[in-house]
């Protein structure tokens, strides 16, 4: 069991993870290789990969926020779950050779997603005494 500080320092992590993906890698200034990626989807017209961009960075930054609110823990890990998986599905199939190391990129992933049930599970933790006594 996480104390409540460890509690706040891991959903500082996952948060600052969403922020720095949203924000840095597809917002302001964005990388190179994650627009090439979203470039290589079949069928995306090239008007829409900046707007997608921007969309899927607003996304992420959003799901920071819903991190540090605690709220819903077990859904917002089901939600990044769910994000990881389809991102790394998506980047693997589309842009592999836009990926310097997809190893890597898989191995860190799950490890952030180990983070990321352990907060969930910690948070629906501590809330069920909570819920009991009202």
């Amino acid at each position: 069991m996480l104390t409540p500080w460890q509690t706040r320092l891991a959903a500082s992590a996952v948060a600052l993870m969403w922020g720095y993906e949203g924000l840095w890698c597809k917002i302001f200034p964005g990388r190179a290789d994650q627009r090439a990626i979203v470039e290589g989807l079949p069928l995306l017209p090239e008007s829409a990969v900046t707007a997608l961009l921007i969309a899927i960075g607003l996304a992420e930054l959003a799901l920071g926020a819903w991190v540090l609110t605690g709220r819903r823990p077990r859904l917002a890990a089901l939600v990044q779950t769910l994000l990881v998986v389809g991102f790394n599905t998506g980047g693997l199939l589309f842009g592999a050779d836009r990926i310097p190391e997809p190893g890597r990129l898989v191995v860190q992933d799950l490890a952030f997603l180990a983070l990321v049930w352990t907060l969930a599970a910690a948070h629906g933790h501590r809330a069920r005494p909570t819920a009991l006594a009202a």
